[in-house]
């Protein structure tokens, strides 16, 4: 069986960004799904400074042998540092809703800020704005509430570590070095990773494909589970 790692994206949970995916995919994949430090169960000391590279350390030495990938936003960025430093491990990719170079520093370091100052709950409002298409709150409650608690539970720690790690990251120049099949998934309605970003690296890659998904903004696998579980399936049929 295909062992399919899931990376969540910056204030959320494995289970809050994922679980949707999981649950359509049923038992066709050996599922390791992993946390951010100070996000869900995650509550070890953060470490400081953190980097993208860090993280995707975490990955290869959680993770036996070779396993198909999948995360979003940060995950996603997670996925194309596995991608880089592992290309015998990474059998292919679903990338969501993530960049190559995703914001500024200067944008990271805002949000850090102001996290330090009033704490992941004051993001909540002008988070659900960002991360979901008009009408996803109103028609799936169960799942944007749960997403939206997950980013509220998130430590200040944690996600000002988070932060610090999307502001120094920068693959946009290492792209053509990718192998492995990756699939680039945008969402319609995303402004913090627009379709751009993502064709960007569908075309930058060696063999890379977009999908641009409707009614999504910046949570594809918990807006949209049944074309995301589509496009993993896919992928791993395609590298069997």
């Amino acid at each position: 069986m295909t062992t399919l790692v899931l990376g969540p994206s910056l204030g959320t949970t494995a289970a809050t960004c994922w679980g949707p995916v999981v649950a359509r995919l049923g038992g066709e994949f050996d599922v390791v799904a992993w946390e951010l430090p100070g996000h869900g169960g995650d509550r070890r000391p953060v470490p400081e400074p953190l980097d993208i590279a860090d993280l995707a350390e975490r990955v290869l030495t959680a993770v036996e042998g070779p396993f198909l990938y999948a995360g979003d936003s940060v995950g996603g960025q997670v996925g194309l540092e596995l991608l880089l430093r592992a290309p015998d491990r990474v059998l292919g990719a679903v990338l969501c809703c993530t960049g190559a170079r995703i914001g500024t520093p200067a944008s990271w370091a805002e949000r850090a800020e102001q996290v330090r100052a009033s704490g992941t709950a004051s993001l909540v409002v002008p988070t659900a704005g960002r991360w979901f298409a008009p009408g996803f709150l109103e028609r799936h409650p169960d799942v944007g509430s749960a997403l939206l608690h997950a980013l509220r539970d998130t430590s200040t720690d944690g996600y000002v570590a988070v932060c610090g790690a999307l502001a120094r990251y920068d693959a946009r120049e290492r792209l053509g070095a990718i192998t492995a099949p990756v699939v680039a998934v945008a969402g319609a309605h995303d402004g913090v990773c627009p379709p751009g970003a993502l064709r960007r690296i569908a075309e930058g890659v060696q063999d890379g494909r977009l999908v641009v998904l409707d009614d999504v903004a910046h949570q594809a696998p918990a807006e949209a589970p049944d074309e995301v579980a589509r496009i993993i399936r896919e992928l791993a049929k395609g590298i069997s």
